[in-house]
């Protein structure tokens, strides 16, 4: 096919116009899909887990599947997406992931909904950057521009929330299998909208694509996960769990060695090679890594322990995004007058206190005096931690570099994720499982009543989350660490016209 030159502004018409808006419409659906399916099944976890009869183990593959091939592949689907063509792209990145989706939303087994997950984050590592590139490439125009990236960001920034909310309602009043069903209506909608308003372009230049990078970084992140998992069900010397460690260890250092020596490189290591984009996408893995991995506990607290329904639940996590939105806003205003560095320490340090505040929850109904304000103190710390890392992610970045300098922000935020909410999960159920043999030997022939042993198994799963929430606290601490270390970029170094634009 031709090329659609859309770079150029082109002359002002109702028409032309309309469609552009059109674009943004069908483009906002299609990153709300992405963003929403990082958490909208948060909510719905226990009753897929008690559905399918998964283990506690085995349960994180449901956040972490979708995460760990999302992240991996992000780069390797903005590449495609430039040289294939943009529209061809997201035209196939939202067919598949609606396939997806219905594959999960009738799984008959944990293993086809892991494998449905990891397919959603395949498909979606190429539609979410192809979205983008098309909405970069329709709004010429500065003015236009701007309104329309407002929009795509605000959609990124809540997303979240919304996933948390829609996925308590569908769970609780229709079925957990409709938090993944309800993105095949969705698409199909955005598909016959998209078919005749969308326009085709592509970028010019070297098509070749790092397939063995995107391979061995995917294989690498993926034993990682199985080595965290394998140690929750059996230990951390177990020979399984070591060998799949190591070969995780030993894939990410061939990924590294392969990025050094081929020309069209997933990652360009000069990307991660200056001292302040490194340091701040490291701050920016380990805060995630927390975070995200933190999450899941949470709502099981609030749905295992304070017996919250799954509404509640979603409803309850809402004080995260009330603080992201009160820092987000205000960081952006203070990061030209001190540099990103004070508030990436601050932060990541506020979100260290407000997660290791959870870890002083109990079995009575603490909401509002312990889990509304960890959870607020952990979204005023991710507010500045994340306008910080997407304003540093472009400084001295060579123009050809920016796009994966950009959307490097959010793949580290997703494999992060991703490795998060596995080693905490192997952290939680080994602490559990330590508290439930201690109960059992503390209470003797008194487990035998049923409520005693409900009780305790409650006080155990509970010892478990908060051993996750004081280990989470301490990796945030660590990214704290690394961002007084390493980022020392003052005020003048911020790009001009803002930082990375944040893809959820």
């Amino acid at each position: 096919m031709s090329q659609t030159v859309l770079d150029k502004p082109t002359p002002a018409s109702s028409e032309a116009s309309s469609k552009r808006w059109w674009v943004l419409v069908i483009v906002s659906i299609a990153q709300l899909m992405v963003v929403l399916d990082a958490t909208i099944v948060t909510v719905a976890l226990p009753d897929a887990q008690a559905d399918l009869d998964m283990s506690d183990a085995n349960k994180q593959w449901v956040v972490t599947a979708y995460a760990l091939t999302f992240g991996a592949l992000l780069l390797l689907g903005g590449r495609i997406a430039d040289f294939w063509g943009r529209k061809k792209a997201f035209m196939a990145g939202m067919v598949g992931f609606a396939l997806a989706s219905a594959l999960g939303g009738v799984a008959q087994n944990e293993a086809m909904l892991f494998g449905a997950r990891a397919l959603q984050g395949v498909f979606a590592a190429l539609l979410a950057p192809a979205a983008l590139a098309v909405l970069t490439v329709t709004f010429t125009d500065a003015k236009e521009r701007a309104k329309a990236f407002a929009v795509y960001g605000g959609i990124s920034a809540g997303g979240a929330a919304i996933g948390l909310l829609l996925g308590g309602v569908l769970t609780e009043y229709v079925d957990w299998r409709w938090c993944l069903l309800v993105n095949v209506p969705i698409a199909v909608v955005a598909i016959v909208a998209a078919l005749p308003v969308l326009q085709e372009s592509r970028a010019e230049g070297d098509t070749r694509y790092d397939i063995p990078g995107a391979v061995t970084v995917t294989l690498g992140l993926a034993a990682l996960v199985y080595g965290f998992t394998r140690a929750a069900e059996e230990s951390w010397t177990d020979t399984l769990t070591l060998v799949m460690l190591a070969a995780g260890a030993i894939l990410l250092v061939a990924f590294t060695l392969i990025e050094q020596r081929t020309a069209h490189a997933l990652l360009p290591l000069r990307i991660v090679a200056d001292r302040n984009r490194g340091g701040a996408l490291l701050a920016m893995l380990l805060v995630g890594a927390a975070f995200i991995g933190s999450t899941m506990f949470m709502i099981f607290y609030m749905r295992g322990v304070l017996g919250y329904g799954a509404v509640k639940a979603g409803a309850g996590a809402l004080g995260i995004t009330v603080g992201v939105f009160i820092t987000a806003g205000a960081s952006a205003a203070l990061l030209p007058k001190i540099g990103p560095r004070i508030p990436l320490i601050l932060g990541s340090l506020l979100a260290a206190g407000g997660t290791f505040w959870l870890t002083f929850v109990t079995v009575e109904k603490q909401y509002l005096t312990h889990v509304f304000p960890g959870m607020v103190m952990i979204g005023l710390g991710l507010g500045l931690v994340f306008t910080a890392v997407a304003s540093t992610a472009l400084i001295g970045v060579a123009e050809h570099d920016a796009g994966a300098a950009s959307a490097s922000i959010n793949a580290v935020q997703q494999v992060g994720g991703a490795l998060g909410t596995a080693l905490l999960n192997s952290i939680a159920i080994a602490a559990s499982k330590d508290a439930m043999a201690d109960k059992t030997a503390e209470l003797g022939d008194r487990m035998g009543n049923p409520e005693v042993a409900m009780q305790a198994g409650i006080q155990a799963q509970l010892d478990g989350y908060t051993q996750a929430f004081g280990w989470a606290a301490a990796i945030m601490v660590v990214g704290a660490i690394v961002a007084a270390l390493l980022v020392n970029a003052g005020k003048d170094s911020l790009p001009s016209e803002g930082g990375a634009v944040h893809m959820g």
